[in-house]
């Protein structure tokens, strides 16, 4: 079929099934460049921008459902740290991201809707006849909850649907990439990454596998009771990059049910000359992952806003998901059904499945793991306060825990305030 007529079915499909892009990095972009102050006039997002994203092009490209991503750089300059008590301000940073991704939706709430479902974020698409976006998030690296599985479930009450198991470092749960990339060991997941893949699945937070490290792949799927996606890796085989995805992993992802989307990034769709990547480079990741596991399998995980300057010559910005998908179509000669699969319905497929088996356990009580190398600091004079049971106060206590603190306001307890 002529590309021509690929684009006319493309629009055709597209009055139904949306382009769900997994990843896109624009909330950074309005926390760095204007602080989040999105009032002011300077700011349109439903008219042309420079960067890669906007209305307008996001329309264009027949979008359907945005995955924004809440990313927030670790707490050290060193991609390698490994102090993660260190103390940071990520918890509220992240907590500004979601807010900035709802207000935004708020301010051009006649052209997206914020969504918390799979059945949502379709059905709104396709009762709007396509001019209504769906608008979820993901929150991109476990650094993110500061140790604590207690952010995770916050994160998924504020409406955050998966979350990137690293970013550039390493954490409590797991290996990242970067540290591969180092000479460093492979951990892969550790015992309480182990307990947070549990809670993920528990309360139906998608687990996201790119940035990790091989090892930690592995880990995951051989655990993992729900399908996993990489919300933004390519395929290892064709570009030998630790961010993206061997073919024995690959093997595990079709398993698991999971689905793996390609990214644009230049570095990752093309080695060693990115600066020359194109579409082109992205439909050979696209089509080596369906020869391989299917086309139940693979999906779209742009990155864009979050690449550098431009993406892969032929796909610049958010307009050009149809040239990616009718160059997929033209290559491979698909089936309709086969490139609504790769639009979006398989995302929509495992972020469902996510959410089926969330209620199939929904009688497990939550994980109350914590890490063991949280370091628990408490002032002295809590110790006054009565047990909420015998032996309470001390089970868990060392002498090291507590502090002295001067408080002003109880000066006549014996012990409390030394005026010395």
């Amino acid at each position: 079929m002529p590309a021509s007529d690929l684009y006319e079915e493309f629009r055709r499909l597209s009055k139904a099934t949306p382009v769900v892009d997994v990843h896109n990095d624009l909330p950074y972009q309005l926390r760095w460049q204007l602080h989040y102050e999105i009032n002011e006039d300077k700011f349109r997002f439903d008219e042309p921008l420079v960067s890669q994203t906007d209305l307008r092009r996001m329309k264009q490209g027949g979008v359907g459902v945005q995955f924004f991503s809440c990313w927030m750089d670790y707490p050290s300059p060193d991609e390698l740290y490994q102090d993660f008590e260190r103390p940071n301000s990520i918890v509220r940073d992240t907590l500004e991201q979601v807010d900035i991704i709802k207000r935004l939706v708020d301010k051009y709430s006649r052209s997206m809707k914020f969504v918390t479902s799979a059945d949502e974020a379709l059905r709104s698409y396709q009762e709007s006849n396509g001019d209504m976006i769906s608008v979820t998030m993901g929150v991109e690296g476990l650094h993110q909850v500061d140790t604590s599985l207690a952010v995770v479930r916050q994160y998924y009450d504020l409406g955050v649907r998966y979350i990137t198991l690293t970013h550039n470092c390493d954490n409590p749960f797991a290996t990242a990439c970067t540290t591969v990339i180092a000479g460093k060991e492979d951990k892969g997941l550790t015992s309480y990454g182990r307990d947070c893949i549990r809670e993920f699945n528990r309360i139906g937070m998608m687990v996201d596998l790119s940035h990790v490290s091989y090892k930690t792949m592995v880990d995951v799927l051989e655990i993992a009771r729900a399908p996993v996606i990489f919300s933004h890796s390519s395929a290892y085989t064709l570009t030998n990059h630790e961010r993206n995805v061997r073919d024995d992993v690959l093997q595990m992802v079709k398993t698991n049910g999971g689905v793996v989307c390609v990214d644009f990034v230049p570095n990752f769709i093309k080695k060693p000359d990115a600066a020359d990547a194109s579409i082109d480079d992205c439909v050979d990741h696209v089509l080596h992952i369906v020869n391989l596991i299917g086309w139940d399998h693979v999906g779209i995980g742009s990155d864009f806003d979050g690449m550098g300057a431009t993406g892969p010559k032929g796909l610049e910005d958010v307009s050009k998901f149809p040239d990616l998908v009718v160059k997929v179509w033209e290559k491979s000669g698909a089936t309709h059904e086969d490139i609504r699969k790769f639009m979006g319905l398989n995302v929509l497929r495992v972020w469902k499945e996510c959410e089926l088996v969330s209620e199939a356990l929904k009688n497990e009580l939550p994980v109350e793991t914590n890490w063991s190398g949280r370091q628990w600091r408490f002032p002295k004079y809590i110790t006054l306060c009565p047990e909420l049971f015998p032996g309470a106060a001390t089970a868990k206590s060392t002498p090291d825990m507590f502090y002295d603190a001067k408080r002003y306001t109880f000066k006549d307890v014996e012990g409390e305030y030394d005026p010395k």
